[in-house]
């Protein structure tokens, strides 16, 4: 009955390859979640993860032509089940249908649901691609999309008044993107930003759009395996000294702890910050790859300018900015003043089930770095120079993947990530991630698995497990145990943290879903109510519970609700508590023109530090986290309507109501009122 049973449910699932998805799983959302509550003084705004997955919606992957770097950029998949599908092929020859995929070990049915949508089984032939093809045969699409917060914030009404403490431009917010792709082997375009407050066509930005942007990108062309020209990102080894794309970290997928992804990729997104601006090439030649880039672009910092009086004989920056916000005179003043030359490579070898690698990139500053001299600052990047070295390797053993990446400065100063992937059984896997990460060592541009947002000054041992009891049932627990030796940020001595998590997920088939988790975490930091002369280093802990309902009462029509409770520093003197929940419902008929959802929600919390988070439905290539702090309610309508088979309509309407303030947000952006409400608007041509 087994085997019956798996095909009756994937047969039940295949309707997805008719159109893509665009609610991605549960397990994604969370991560994204996680992201944007470690990052909030960071841009999370690359969206090359949608942007990929929608173009294997439109041209699915061959798997039986599928390398492994094709496998990796489904984010889907782990090392194992890569591995134990490139072994099943080549022993047994050529998938004849996705339905054979059962058959491959590690591959469960909710893995071939996942990638179903974005591959085919055909002839394995390798077709080469004339340019004549890879010019005129792809497909072009042309998005515009503009946000508005319709409430005018205090930026707003100063405009025009003495003080420099005012938004320049007007309230929208525009993006435009041009994008050709012909079977993910060429692609080229542009994107023009502006963000909310920024001028157009006039002061500082006389050129139109705030920011620029336009990449080449190509693959496959013989002995050059990657080509790209214009603006991509580099991501090698393990994040340590350079990762720019879209990573996750600890989260509910158990067995997603690896970075893996191609070292060269095509950048398009609005972020202003983790890309490089040149050109870089990879050459590949039997087991051998070897790629090279330069990059040479401009960047925001905190300019200072000399100063005899002070001692100061040149001019320097004190820190690098990264919110790529130009609103204020202060900071379009800070806008391009530090010149950035970047150069690096990686080496490559390929020996069976063995990959190691060398990596290194290198950095040069027109202004010198020199950081306010406050004691967390000890360590950090200073001078013209710096540059980051490493060797990385992967390795499979039957049911086992070991990983990892050695890493040391251009003062001298290591770091270390290793882990391990094991297949337990047919239902269990479990992960393990050590990290050792001294106190000196920085980078640029990194996004490595470790607790803190940048790999610096951290030693840890992380431990997950994913056990499948049967195909409706899946339990992931992990527990992370971590020490930061030197003093940080608002934590002025060394201290520790631990994480645990849990989470059981039914899941009996297509039409139901039900998620309830428990979080809990302990970070230190300075607390110092009293205004001691030292402030004190205290643990404040966090709970998290969670529980998620998702239920497909017709083939259009899904009712989806979530409960969230949070707790802060429980029994201590800062407590807080916090409450969340929303109801969804989705209406995405098949073949049909017009689909959209609504959400109703009501959030209450006694402060900031219980806040919470809740990933919303949004724009195709958008998604929207916003945080809840305060009592308020929130309800927004999302639309999109095909007008034809090459015009779609996008709109959304959101607003948060806050019943018990005068007033929304807090300087520049505070609005008069207890209201916020925002409209954003997107049309997408194909062509």
């Amino acid at each position: 009955m087994r085997v019956p049973l798996l095909c009756l449910v994937l047969y039940l699932s295949s309707p997805l390859q008719a159109q893509v998805t665009q609610l991605p799983p549960t397990t994604v959302e969370q991560q994204l979640e996680n992201i944007t509550e470690n990052n909030e003084d960071l841009e999370t705004e690359d969206d090359s993860y949608q942007q990929q997955l929608i173009q294997y919606g439109k041209t699915p992957l061959n798997i039986n032509a599928a390398t492994a770097d094709n496998l990796r950029s489904l984010r889907y998949l782990s090392p194992l089940q890569i591995e134990s599908f490139l072994t099943y092929r080549n022993l047994l020859g050529k998938i004849l249908s996705l339905y054979e995929l059962q058959a491959v070990p590690q591959w469960d049915v909710e893995t071939i649901k996942k990638v179903m949508p974005y591959v085919f089984a055909g002839p394995s032939t390798n077709v080469t691609e004339d340019l004549r093809s890879r010019f005129l045969g792809g497909d072009k699409t042309l998005l515009f999309r503009a946000t508005q917060i319709l409430e005018r914030s205090r930026g707003y009404i100063q405009q025009g008044s003495p003080t420099s403490s005012f938004y320049q431009g007007s309230p929208q917010r525009l993006f435009l993107r041009y994008k050709y792709n012909y079977k993910n082997l060429l692609q080229y375009g542009f994107v023009a930003e502006k963000d909310a407050g920024e001028a157009f066509f006039n002061g500082r930005q006389n050129k139109g759009f705030d920011f620029y942007s336009a990449h080449f990108y190509a693959r496959n062309l013989g002995k050059i395996k990657n080509l790209a020209i214009g603006d991509f990102t580099v991501n090698m080894g393990q994040g340590l000294v350079q990762w720019m794309s879209l990573a996750f970290k600890k989260g509910p997928d158990i067995t997603n702890i690896k970075r893996q992804t191609a070292i060269i990729r095509p950048y398009n997104s609005a972020g202003e910050i983790n890309f490089h601006r040149g050109a870089a090439i990879t050459i590949g030649k039997r087991n051998w790859e070897f790629t090279t880039f330069g990059s040479y672009r401009k960047i925001d910092a905190n300019f200072s300018p000399a100063d005899t009086l002070q001692n100061v004989e040149e001019d320097f920056v004190s820190s690098l900015q990264t919110s790529g916000l130009h609103r204020t005179k202060n900071e379009n003043d800070d806008k391009n003043i530090q010149t950035q030359l970047a150069f690096g490579g990686n080496v490559n070898l390929k020996i069976k089930k063995l990959q190691w690698g060398l990596n290194a990139i290198r950095y040069q500053f027109a202004l010198p770095i020199k950081r306010e001299p406050q004691p967390y600052n000890a360590f950090s990047i200073s001078g013209k120079n710096f540059g980051n070295y490493s060797t990385d390797y992967s390795y499979t053993f039957k049911n086992l993947h070991f990983f990892g990446e050695a890493a040391i400065t251009s003062t001298r100063y290591p770091a270390f990530i290793n882990g391990l992937l094991v297949s337990v059984a047919n239902n269990v896997d479990m992960s393990f991630v050590y990290r050792n990460i001294s106190k000196g060592y920085q980078s640029l541009y990194t996004s490595a698995f470790t607790e803190s947002t940048f790999p610096t000054n951290e030693r840890g041992l992380y431990a997950g497990i994913s056990i499948k009891p049967s195909i409706a049932w899946k339990i992931d627990a992990y527990a992370d145990h971590y020490r930061n030796p030197f003093i940080r940020f608002r934590v002025n001595a060394p201290s520790n943290g631990n994480d645990y998590f849990v989470q059981l997920t039914y899941k009996p088939d297509r039409l139901l879903e039900i998620y309830t988790r428990y979080k809990s975490e302990r970070k230190f930091i300075n607390y110092n109510p009293d205004d001691l002369t030292l402030s004190p280093v205290v643990a404040q802990p966090r709970q998290n519970w969670r529980t998620q309902f998702s239920y497909k009462i017709t083939p259009s029509v899904t009712l989806r609700s979530r409960t969230d409770l949070s707790w802060f520093d429980k029994r201590g003197e800062a407590t807080e508590k916090g409450f969340l929940i929303f109801a969804d419902v989705l209406f995405k008929p098949m073949l049909k023109p017009l689909s959209g959802n609504v959400r109703i929600q009501y959030f209450e919390t006694d402060g900031y530090n219980s806040r919470l988070y809740a990933y919303e439905n949004d724009l195709l290539y958008s998604y929207a986290i916003p945080l809840f702090a305060g009592k308020g309610y929130r309800y927004y309508l999302n639309l999109n309507y095909d007008l034809t088979r090459s015009i779609s309509l996008w709109l959304k309407l959101a607003q948060t109501f806050f019943p018990d303030v005068q007033s929304v947000g807090s300087g520049l952006d505070e609005i008069n009122g207890n209201r916020r409400s925002e409209v954003k608007f997107q049309i997408i041509l194909s062509f």
